[in-house]
């Protein structure tokens, strides 16, 4: 076992956290367990936040490798293993008592953990295993914990694995097939894609017992999900939207997320990015992916063979309304709710609020921005009782030209710039007072 017991454990949590900066966790915890009086801790779907910043906001998951030694040559992964960088392995007991140590100060709400492959995928497995089993068993944790799955692991190892986990994930890494054997020869999408199926075969099957048998063990109850490297490899959106709908569908995945390409490594077979990371077109798939997943988009209606990326000027929905002017207006007062979905500016709960609040009332465009719609991008869409609320044309040139005056234009200073990518040790301004407007549309979606 190759642990570095010289180094202290502070040496290796300075190393080990940084190295976990590039797997993508932004999420919920997604699962409710309230303490049991024995345990330490419990589980909020809602509370577990994971944005990291320079100045210590949102720090709530311990987020670390286990090692960041690997047996892999990934290209595109600073941890590979033709690197010179310095490396370093906890103990299970170090995790165990790291968490706990930063759950009793209040620091943390959960675990997120990932790991190099240290000798072997099964190896490392085991290793992870019985590190999470002895912080709930031993250490008596009763917390969130979020798990990366290896694969090629043994299935039994991932199975039991999940039954003491709220949530795992086993990284897709690349769009494609192709992608990965020209970067990550090691790795076959086979091996990804077998782990996946067995967690969501388990976990439907978990589902059905907890029916029959309220007391039934739960399987991985905060579901799965995956991450994807964008712009290493040369897939358009299209294809990349594609692949995430088609994960939705088949392995029923709570999120895909996506990671934009940061240049750490030389190597011919990478793209130079001489614009830096690809952050705004990660921004757009994220948007995409919403409407995939609340909004009844489907991935052909958002882009095409023939239009193959999404306008870097305006959000994908804005920019599908655009192409879609034959749908619009659209009356507040007689829409359906998955119309109303469809309009700029209205999300899901406001969608739902108007369904419920015209049964009462005729609703006018106070009311509606008084739900939550975005009017700045709404009013070019809609109508209340067959009346726009200003005078309107609807043609492309015009409302595209008034959107683009609004904040869904790139702003100068992040033009001139460029993007930077946030994580828990970067050096980065930001402005902790978003407007009104912007916090509402955070919350609500309203996109």
């Amino acid at each position: 076992m190759l642990i570095q017991e010289k180094m202290s454990v502070m040496e290796k949590l300075e190393i080990l956290s940084d190295a976990a900066k590039y797997d993508v966790a932004c999420t919920s915890s997604g699962v409710d367990r309230k303490g049991n009086g024995k345990s330490m801790g419990n589980a909020v779907a809602s509370g577990i936040c994971h944005s990291f910043s320079a100045d210590g906001r949102c720090i709530s998951l311990l987020k670390i490798l286990f090692t960041n030694e690997c047996i892999f040559d990934c290209k595109y992964c600073i941890n590979r293993s033709s690197n010179d960088v310095k490396r370093a392995s906890f103990t299970p007991d170090e995790v165990c008592e790291l968490t706990m140590e930063f759950y009793r100060r209040n620091y943390i709400e959960g675990l997120f953990l990932s790991s190099g492959i240290l000798q072997s995928p099964n190896f490392t497995m085991d290793l992870i295993y019985q590190t999470i089993l002895k912080l709930r068993t031993e250490y008596h944790f009763n917390g969130y914990i979020h798990v990366k799955a290896i694969p090629g692991a043994d299935s039994e190892l991932i199975q039991r694995l999940g039954f003491i986990v709220d949530r795992m994930s086993v990284n897709l890494e690349l769009p494609t097939a192709e992608g990965l054997k020209t970067l990550a020869p090691h790795k076959n999408r086979k091996n990804i894609l077998k782990p996946m199926r067995q967690i969501q075969s388990q976990i439907t099957q978990s589902k059905n017992e907890l029916m029959i048998y309220k007391n039934a063990p739960s399987f991985v109850p905060a579901g799965q999900s995956t991450q994807m490297i964008i712009g290493a490899t040369p897939e358009n959106d299209y294809q990349i939207v594609s692949v995430a709908e088609n994960l939705y569908d088949k392995f029923n995945l709570k999120r895909v997320f996506y990671s934009a390409f940061i240049h750490v490594n030389e190597d011919s077979a990478l793209p130079a990015l001489p614009g830096g990371p690809p952050l705004l077109r990660e921004h757009r798939l994220y948007q995409a992916d919403w409407l995939l997943r609340f909004y009844g988009f489907k991935a052909n209606e958002l882009l095409s063979a023939d239009r193959p990326n999404f306008n870097i000027m305006l959000d994908p929905k804005c920019d599908w309304a655009l192409r879609h002017l034959e749908n619009f207006p659209v009356e507040i007062n007689r829409a359906d709710y998955y119309t109303l979905l469809r309009v700029p500016g209205i999300g899901t709960k406001s969608a739902l609020r108007i369904v419920k609040a015209r049964r009462q009332a005729v609703l006018d465009f106070d009311d509606v921005k008084r739900m939550g719609v975005v009017l700045k991008r709404a009013l070019y869409f809609i109508t209340c009782n067959g009346k726009m609320m200003y005078k309107t044309k609807i043609e492309e040139d015009y409302i595209t030209r008034n959107l683009l005056n609004l904040k869904e234009r790139i702003p100068i200073d992040v033009k001139e710039a460029g993007y930077k990518q946030i994580s828990l040790f970067d050096d980065i301004r930001f402005n902790p007072h978003p407007e009104i407007v912007d916090h509402m549309q955070s919350i609500y979606g309203q996109i």
